[in-house]
């Protein structure tokens, strides 16, 4: 029997920010598998005139972006952008992969999203991105789950220009300070860069409402720290890890586009983690 050849992945991005340009930067290096970089949507293409990208990728021109004939779409340009293009993509037959997921914090954008999938058999894919353990959470809500919390610890520079400003004087924190408690889908309304893994932990385990998210300002670290407890019929798990944030926006961890380009080379490996 002859071997079918199997055809590369063409790889819609929109954003070009800090994670973007690291995930184009990886396709480009054959670091997500069997993917090919089409096309990237930025809203002015004239601010990137200095860019690595081979000519022809760079566009600001939405027609031109999805008529490219991507197989996914990638979104790294926020919530609005989520809210804007997610319908478009799935309509023009692509899987939608999404690192904002605070958006879907919005019920009844996550709603229509899921029904759009459906409809045009397509996948909404949420990379692990800043956190670890959504496979086993996600696994666990097979069975009973009693809680899922999440403590989220972040220094001074990476609330800076956040809804942290109006708690507390970022120029004065000398210790550890609680700025907020309650559940995800509140705090993905204020920290929509910022904790956008209470929103992918939410929709991996127990929901929004029933998820605890505690959120930190801490002078006395410079890595983002991220824990998540649980408790369920599975057992226990307690998961830490720190991430370095990236130099361009200390909102963002080096991980988001290494998990992005995980997800990526997901899609066309012969093995498969999940």
């Amino acid at each position: 029997m002859n071997k079918i050849e199997q055809r590369w992945i063409r790889v819609g991005l929109i954003g070009y920010g800090t994670a973007g340009r690291d995930v184009a930067e990886g396709i480009l290096k054959g670091n997500a598998g069997e993917c090919e970089l089409t096309k990237v949507l930025v809203r002015d293409s004239y601010r990137y005139s200095e860019n690595d990208l081979p000519e022809g990728i760079l566009t600001d021109n939405v027609d031109d972006f999805f008529n490219a004939g991507h197989d996914v779409v990638i979104e790294t340009a926020g919530h609005d952008a989520v809210r804007h293009y997610a319908s478009k993509a799935l309509s023009k037959d692509c899987d939608f992969m999404v690192v904002s997921v605070g958006a879907f914090c919005d019920q009844t954008l996550l709603d229509n999203t899921l029904q759009l999938a459906r409809q045009h058999g397509k996948r909404v894919i949420i990379p692990s991105a800043a956190i670890a353990g959504l496979d086993r959470l996600s696994a666990a809500t097979q069975g009973h789950v009693n809680n899922i919390t999440l403590t989220t610890r972040k220094p001074v520079m990476a609330w800076r220009g956040t809804f942290a400003e109006e708690s507390i004087n970022l120029d004065s924190v000398t210790e550890p300070t609680l700025i907020f408690e309650g559940n995800a889908r509140e705090s993905s309304r204020l920290f929509p860069e910022s904790v956008n893994v209470s929103a992918a932990l939410s929709l991996a385990g127990i929901g929004f409402e029933s998820t605890t998210v505690r959120v930190l300002v801490d002078p006395t670290i410079e890595k983002n720290i991220h824990e998540v407890s649980a408790q369920g019929l599975f057992g226990e798990v307690h998961i830490e890890v720190k991430n370095t944030p990236s130099p361009g926006n200390p909102k963002t961890g080096y991980i988001v586009a290494m998990s992005i380009l995980s997800s990526l080379r997901n899609l066309s490996s012969p093995l498969v983690f999940s």
